[in-house]
């Protein structure tokens, strides 16, 4: 009896599925319409990701009573919730990644191709541009005013410090997502009903409430570059190269194995940036992306409402 148990133990092998590597190119995607409908789902995801939360990073800035709005608590469960309702959302069609750091180590962990991970960036940072285009039309006069819900170092901190925040929080965030997807967790702890975009939504939830009186919090360089964009100010680009050095360090440290080391000086020159390299966007005509912003939105939802 004993012999048939090992027999049968040893015939079933592992309880999980370790997926195949994805190719390093493979333009056999670019033809398939799954690969496009998952390009108009990270498009769709991450412009209704930056919408709800620009607007809601400028409600609360508009607010003049310390106890009006939604305060930092709030701001941070509008980014943690908008990422689980998003990748629960859209993990069956694109695997809900709504970041490009997300895309990028996916990327170097050889889950997704070359391929599929520049054209969910380039998906990506197209719907943050428009998502908060959205935001500036609807809330023009107070966007303005308001700093436009960019990302930027606060009073206080150096840029040192500023990069050390967003390497530690765009590390928990990547960690958490690699955890929450991994087939081995999936199969140890197969009789625990959490779904993966939980952890990861709570992931950005307590990152947020983190750094967000540092950098206002970026984590994901699509919400960076679209509020940079659509706002425009030196100040904010020049943040903007010190939030994706970040990320590339990280970026770099996730994979390797490496811990990230924090340089010793905050300003641009230790870091080897030239400030004028980060302006050469900066008269770029926002009227034209908020108007660009609404006919992807009007083509892409006939799209949507066309699939089957």
């Amino acid at each position: 009896m004993s012999k048939e148990v090992s027999k049968e133990g040893q015939s079933h092998g592992k309880d999980y599925t370790d997926p195949p590597p994805a190719p390093l190119i493979d333009m056999g995607e670019v033809k398939l319409w799954s690969f496009y409908r998952a390009l108009i789902a990270e498009f769709i995801a991450t412009l209704l990701f930056l919408y709800i939360t620009v607007a809601t990073v400028i409600g609360h800035k508009k607010q003049t009573g310390p106890c009006d709005g939604v305060g930092l608590l709030g701001i941070a469960w509008a980014f943690g919730g908008m990422i689980f309702i998003l990748v629960y959302c859209t993990a069956g069609i694109s695997g809900g990644h709504i970041n490009p750091a997300v895309t990028f180590g996916l990327f170097l962990a050889r889950k997704v191709s070359l391929v599929r991970a520049v054209a969910y960036m380039v998906a990506q940072c197209l719907g943050a541009i428009c998502g908060v285009g959205l935001v500036k039309a609807f809330m023009k006069h107070d966007y303005n005013r308001l700093g436009g819900g960019a990302n930027s170092v606060a009073s206080g901190y150096s840029t040192g410090t500023a990069l050390g925040a967003e390497i530690i929080g765009t590390f928990v965030l990547v960690y958490t997502v690699f955890s929450a997807t991994d087939p081995k967790r999936s199969a140890r702890d197969s009789h625990i009903p959490v779904l993966a975009p939980l952890p990861i939504g709570f992931a950005v939830f307590m990152v947020h409430l983190a750094t967000i009186p540092i950098t206002g919090t970026g984590i994901n360089p699509a919400r960076s570059f679209g509020a940079a964009v659509i706002f425009n100010n030196d100040k904010i680009w020049d943040d903007q190269v010190m939030d994706l050095l970040g990320r590339t360090i990280c970026w770099s440290t996730r994979c390797s194995g490496v811990p990230p080391v924090h340089p010793k000086s905050g300003s641009h020159q230790s870091l080897g940036i030239v400030p004028q390299q980060p302006h050469q966007l900066r008269n770029i005509p926002t009227n034209q992306f908020i108007f660009i912003g609404f006919l992807l939105t009007l083509s892409i939802s006939s799209t949507v409402c066309l699939m089957e």
